[in-house]
Parts: C-alpha cells; sequence; structure tokens
C-alpha cells in the first residue's frame, strides 16, 4: 500500500525549512519524467525552468504564456511529493495588478514558492526601474500572504543575464527585494567567487540563491563556505538532454551512423523506473 502524499501545507513547510541553514540543490526538470528521476534521487525540491519547459513545447524561452506555464506548475505537483518551486518569470504582467492577480493562480497549482524576476523582455530596456520591480516584487508577496500557506518568494535581479553585470546595482536591487518581502533572493549569472561573497554579505541573513548552469570547478562544498544557502541549475540538465539527442540525431542526419546511442538509457530500466508511479 503506498504512503499518503505530503500535503501542500507539508510541502511548503517543508521548504522554508531547507532555506534556514546549510546549502541544498534545487535541481530544474522540465517535465514529468525528469521530475520524477530528480525525486527519487533524494534532492529535497525540485525548480522549475521556463526555458526547459518552454524547449519541450516546441517554443524559445519567454514564449510559453500564463496559461501554459500554470498547466505545467499544477502537473508538476501533482505529481511529485518534494516541493516545487516555480519559474515565474517576471509574473507574466504588464503591472503590479497583473503579477499579484497572477501570483494568485500560481499559488492555486500548490506549489511552494516562486520567483519573480526584475527583466521587461525588451531589449532596449531589459529591466524594469528598481521602484516598479520592487512595487512588483511587493504586490507578489501580497498576494502570497493572502493566499495563506507560507510559500517562499524569490526575487531576482537579472542584471547580469541582461548585459549589465553592475554589482552594486545588483545588490541594490536585491537590497530593495528584500525589504518588499522576497524570502530568498536571486542574481543569476554570478561566477566570481568575490561577487557571490558580496551579495550574501549584503543580503545576510536573507538565503541567496547561486545558478550554476555551466561548466565550472565549483562543488557544492565550496559555494556553501561562501554562503550561499540553495544551488539551481536553470535550463542546463534540459539543455544536456538536448545535447545527447541532438549529437545522435546529427549523426544520422549527416553520416549514417548510430554510435551516438553509446550512452543512451536501458528502455528496461526506464519502464522499471516509471512503471506504478
Amino acid at each position: 500500500m503506498k504512503e499518503s502524499r505530503p500535503s501542500i501545507a507539508e510541502k511548503r513547510s517543508a521548504f522554508r525549512r531547507l532555506h534556514e541553514r546549510d546549502c541544498f540543490v534545487i535541481p530544474n526538470p522540465w517535465d514529468v519524467g525528469s521530475a520524477l528521476y530528480l525525486q527519487s534521487l533524494g534532492f529535497k525540491a525540485i525548480a522549475t525552468t521556463s526555458s526547459g519547459f518552454a524547449w519541450s513545447q516546441g517554443r524559445a524561452d519567454g514564449s510559453v504564456g500564463l496559461d501554459g506555464m500554470l498547466a505545467h506548475l499544477e502537473e508538476l505537483v501533482a505529481k511529485t511529493d518534494v516541493p516545487v518551486n516555480a519559474d515565474f518569470e517576471n509574473g507574466f504582467g504588464a503591472d503590479e495588478d497583473d503579477v499579484a492577480k497572477n501570483v494568485a493562480l500560481a499559488m492555486q497549482t500548490g506549489v511552494a514558492g516562486l520567483s519573480i524576476e526584475d527583466s521587461t523582455g525588451v531589449a532596449t530596456h531589459p529591466l524594469f526601474s528598481i521602484d516598479v520591480a520592487t512595487n512588483r516584487i511587493r504586490a507578489a508577496r501580497s498576494a502570497i500572504d493572502v493566499a495563506g500557506g507560507g510559500a517562499v518568494l524569490v526575487g531576482r535581479a537579472e542584471c547580469f543575464l541582461v548585459g549589465h553585470p553592475d554589482i552594486d546595482d545588483t545588490i541594490e536591487r536585491l537590497r530593495a527585494y528584500s525589504r518588499a518581502g522576497a524570502d530568498c533572493l536571486y542574481a543569476p549569472g554570478l561566477k566570481k567567487n568575490a561577487d557571490i561573497a558580496a551579495v550574501v554579505a549584503a543580503l545576510a541573513p536573507k538565503p541567496i540563491n547561486l545558478l550554476v548552469g555551466w561548466v565550472t570547478d565549483f562543488t557544492i562544498a565550496e559555494v556553501a563556505a561562501l554562503g550561499v544557502r540553495r544551488v539551481s541549475v536553470g535550463g542546463a540538465l534540459a539543455r544536456s538532454a538536448w545535447g545527447g539527442f541532438m549529437h545522435a540525431a546529427k549523426l544520422i542526419a549527416e553520416q549514417g551512423r548510430f554510435d551516438g546511442f553509446r550512452d543512451a538509457a536501458s528502455g528496461g530500466d526506464l519502464d522499471a523506473f516509471f512503471h506504478g508511479r
């Protein structure tokens, strides 16, 4: 007889506790199958990846609409036993009222946390002003609190990802998001130890999420020593899967070779893993 699955409240409580001490990895699946496999490896929480999910739908990152993202969140939450953090992009809203409304909808899916980024998606002005971005975080905080249940709000400063690698502006933004109610702070794109340590020190005691989505010599022990509380990988696992698929497919198409299957998982192993789940 299967054990009963944890409730949404239990997942949210467990997720908050993970942020209180030490350093944990929150990997990013792109569909139910990859989520279940990550759960089986013992990861205590997972986070969605907007890019990985978009590619699985034949779309570019940022082009999946609100309805598609909500359905994706609802499915992952329903099929897994660990807390799910939502990559909720910029809240799918033009203003703070839209952000609040959409965050309320996300809370109904049962996610244990979600992130709101300060990117606009417009190349000519890629970041919201700090005041506008802060108001959007405040609106998300209010929507989460009204929904109840204690979901974690992550405030994201996208400076390093949009060609504005200014550590001082990044820290100023994260401080503002922290004051507006963000529980965890995140500046994707940080790669230098000095920058990571500076963000950790400036935002203490709030937990910091570090993105490690590239080949690096970093280890969990090393980033933990810098004070990082959680580590995510963004679309890197999805890109790894796509890399293997593209390599094997190109060998067939361009050279008529099938040795790209050399590292493929066994069908029997996959069937055995997913049987009864």
